[in-house]
């Protein structure tokens, strides 16, 4: 039998004895590593809070404070009267459930290990002071004394493998820079169209009986289904020689106010609907939805009205009354794409004069 002087003599058992060696490191080495992230996972799970003396509740905060160098800097504020609120928004609605979220996610955040403490590598984590063009995002929140409850600036993020769906979050407190990498469950929003209620108009698209639209530009129409159960809207009065640009051209009109959404909110000012484009829906259970149009520069606002048609149901009323007390006072901007459904003229829906003569 072949000792170990043996193979290390002969170059052939010497270059095995090798590898063998190498694989043995690469092992170890991956073992460790293995180790070492079951045990951040492990610290993770049962690590300490980044606020330990803190039990951060909604019912404690009374205003929420955001600076973005993306998205700007706003507030969202508890006001006794009114609820959740976004000040700068002249005191529209804020939702509930956005505060609620962001406040939970910030009291459950969990260390995982202490960061670069230097001011000049925080940029590679965005980290810097957002209030300076940085790319983090700062929140603070405050009680209803004006006292600071939690202060921090939300970096980048990473995946840390966590099944739940955890992520490794970078943040510092403003007045340091001290950085840390924490497990967070948060998805903060700097965005203050993400922080509306957006609960307005909930109009299903199979109760919508008839859409009139009166434009303004080109005649006013209507589309109009029997029942519900009909897949298109049938346009009234077609004008003679015309066609439907394809089977389901009216549906974007019928569906304007179905999956209603905006991008900005402010009160209405008096007058500015005065010369409006409308478009109301009917529901076959009786509900009317107005939206005067306007457009301001490159910008499209609605209001929003509401009504129930005599003999309608008392949850019908209910509903109309709903919409009236959210949407009424407020001017809703709204994103592009819906704001070509509430300007549809009725050529649009039509394929064009194959025999038209050219201009001049």
């Amino acid at each position: 039998m072949a000792t170990l002087a043996d193979i290390l003599n002969d170059r052939r058992g010497r270059n095995l004895a090798i590898l063998a060696g190498a694989a043995i490191v690469t092992i170890a080495i991956a073992f460790f590593a293995l180790s070492g992230q079951n045990a951040r996972t492990a610290d993770n799970e049962s690590g300490e809070l980044f606020f330990p003396q803190l039990r951060i509740r909604s019912s404690d905060v009374a205003k929420i404070h955001i600076v973005s160098a993306k998205d700007g800097t706003f507030d969202v504020a508890f006001l006794p009267d009114r609820g959740w609120v976004i000040p700068s928004r002249g005191n529209f609605p804020a939702s509930f459930d956005q505060v609620k979220r962001t406040v939970t996610g910030l009291s459950e955040f969990t260390k995982i290990e202490p960061k670069t403490a230097k001011p000049e590598l925080l940029h590679y984590v965005d980290l810097e002071d957002p209030a300076k063009g940085g790319k983090g995002i700062e929140i603070v929140l405050t009680s209803e004394k004006g006292e600071t409850i939690a202060a921090l600036i939300l970096g980048k993020s990473e995946d840390i493998g966590d099944s739940t769906g955890a992520v490794g979050l970078y943040v510092r407190e403003p007045s340091s820079s001290q950085s840390w990498l924490v497990r967070s469950m948060l998805d903060l929003q700097s965005d203050p169209a993400q922080w509306m209620e957006k609960d307005i108009v909930g109009l299903d698209r199979s109760r919508i009986k008839e859409v009139s639209v009166a434009p303004k530009i080109g005649p006013a129409f209507m589309v109009r289904r029997d029942k519900p159960s009909d897949a298109n809207f049938v346009l009234l009065d077609m004008p003679k020689g015309r066609e439907l640009a394809y089977e389901s051209a009216t549906d974007a009109v019928a569906s304007a106010l179905t999956g209603f959404s905006f991008s900005d909110v402010r009160p209405e000012t008096p007058g500015e609907f005065d010369n409006a484009a409308r478009l109301t829906a009917d529901t076959f259970d009786g509900l009317s939805v107005t939206a005067d149009v306007v457009k301001s520069g490159a910008d499209t606002w609605v209001r929003i009205s509401a009504e129930a048609a005599s003999g309608a149901k008392p949850d019908i009323e209910k509903e109309a009354r709903q919409i009236a007390a959210k949407a009424g006072g407020w001017a809703f901007k709204l994103p592009a794409y819906k704001a070509d459904q509430f300007q549809t003229t009725r050529d649009s829906l039509l394929k064009p004069l194959e025999n038209a003569k050219p201009a001049g």
